[in-house]
C-alpha cells in the first residue's frame, strides 16, 4: 500500500559567505530552488561559514538578501535558524560534527598526518582532478614511536582510511558514475590540523542531519561524491540524490569565482535592476526558456525539467556583460 502521505523531498542551497555571491552561484540557487518547488519540497538555506579565516557575516546577510530580491524565498534555515534542524550555520555545529568524527575514529578508521605541504607535494601520487594530489598514505605506516616524535613538532591533521573500493551512483543529471577510493581519492582529511573539521566531514553531517534528500552542486564538486557516500555508509546514512549541474565560464574560459569578482550580484543588480529580467536570462541559460523572457522563479516553476538542462559547462552568454 503506497503511503498516503509521503514525505515532502527536502533539498538546500548551501552557499560559503565568503563574498558578494557570482552568477554561478545564481544559476546553481535558481535550478536547486526549481527543482524542489517542482516537487513540492522544502527548501532549507544553510551558511557554509566553515572556515573562519575567510567567513564572514555581512556577506551571509548579503547572501540572503539577493535570494529574497530574486525570488528565492526558503522554508527552513538560514541566519534566524527557522526550523527544526538548528543551527543552520556550520560554524555553530560543531558539536554535530564532533559527534560524527568521534564514531569514525571508534571504529578505527582515522590516523593522524603529520606531513607538511611541501612533504605532500613529495610524496603523493600525480592528481587526476582539481582535488589535488591522491594522498600516498604515507602517515598510515608511521610507527607509535614516530608519530610521538612528530607529535612534538606540529599538531596533525586527521585522515580517513579509505579502502580499495569502487563506489558506483547515478546521478540525477549526468548519469552513472564511478570512482575508486584508494585509487582516485585516497585517504582524506576529516580535521584539519587547526582543529577546524573538513568539508567532507561537515556536508554529509548537515545534509544528514537536515534529512536532506536532494543536493544542486556545480560539477566541480562531482569528485567529492564517492567519497561522502563511503562516509554516509560509515556513519549508517542514506545518502541523497545528487545534482551535478554544468559550470559556468567567461568568454574567455575560466571558471566564473568570488575570488575574481566576476559577475557578482552587486555588479549585475546595476545591470539588471529588475530580479525577472537576470532570472530569465539565467533560465534560457539553463535551457529552460527557448529565448530570454522576464519570469519570476514562481512563474519559472512549471518550465522547469531536469531533461532540459545541458551536460555540459556553458560559457555566460554577452548579455551578462
Amino acid at each position: 500500500m503506497l503511503n498516503p502521505h509521503p514525505q515532502p523531498v527536502r533539498g538546500r542551497f548551501a552557499p560559503s559567505p565568503s563574498g558578494r555571491m557570482h552568477l554561478g552561484n545564481l544559476f546553481c540557487a535558481l535550478l536547486a530552488w526549481l527543482s524542489i518547488r517542482a516537487a513540492n519540497g522544502q527548501m532549507i538555506l544553510r551558511m557554509e561559514d566553515l572556515d573562519p579565516d575567510r567567513s564572514r557575516l555581512e556577506y551571509a546577510k548579503q547572501i540572503e538578501a539577493d535570494l529574497l530580491w530574486l525570488g528565492l524565498p526558503w522554508d527552513e534555515g538560514g541566519l534566524q535558524d527557522n526550523g527544526p534542524y538548528a543551527p543552520y550555520c556550520q560554524s555553530r555545529r560543531q558539536a554535530q560534527y564532533e559527534g560524527f568524527f568521534r564514531r569514525l575514529e571508534k571504529q578505527g578508521l582515522t590516523y593522524p598526518c603529520y606531513c607538511t605541504r611541501e612533504e605532500l607535494r613529495a610524496a603523493c601520487a600525480p592528481h587526476r582532478s582539481e582535488y589535488g594530489p591522491i594522498y600516498s598514505g604515507r602517515c598510515r605506516r608511521l610507527s607509535a614511536g614516530e608519530r610521538q616524535t612528530l607529535a612534538q613538532r606540529r599538531n596533525p591533521a586527521i585522515r580517513l582510511c579509505v579502502p580499495d573500493e569502487t563506489i558506483s551512483f547515478c546521478d540525477g543529471l549526468l548519469g552513472p558514475q564511478q570512482e575508486n577510493l584508494a585509487r582516485d581519492c585516497g585517504d582524506f582529511i576529516l580535521r584539519r590540523s587547526d582543529g577546524v573539521f573538513a568539508y567532507q566531514l561537515a556536508v554529509v553531517a548537515d545534509d544528514a542531519g537536515m534529512e536532506i534528500r536532494e543536493v544542486v552542486r556545480g560539477q566541480d564538486l562531482l569528485p567529492s561524491t564517492a567519497r561522502q557516500i563511503y562516509l554516509y555508509r560509515l556513519l549508517g546514512k542514506t545518502p541523497p540524490q545528487f545534482f551535478h549541474i554544468p559550470l559556468l565560464l567567461s568568454p574567455d574560459g575560466r571558471r566564473l569565482s568570488k575570488r575574481d569578482k566576476d559577475l557578482d550580484l552587486g555588479r549585475l543588480r546595476g545591470r539588471f535592476p529588475h530580479p525577472e529580467t537576470l532570472v530569465g536570462h539565467l533560465a534560457h541559460l539553463a535551457g529552460l526558456l527557448p529565448k530570454p523572457e522576464p519570469l519570476s522563479p514562481q512563474e519559472l516553476i512549471p518550465y522547469f525539467s531536469w531533461e532540459k538542462v545541458p551536460r555540459h559547462d556553458l560559457t555566460v552568454p554577452k548579455a551578462f556583460f
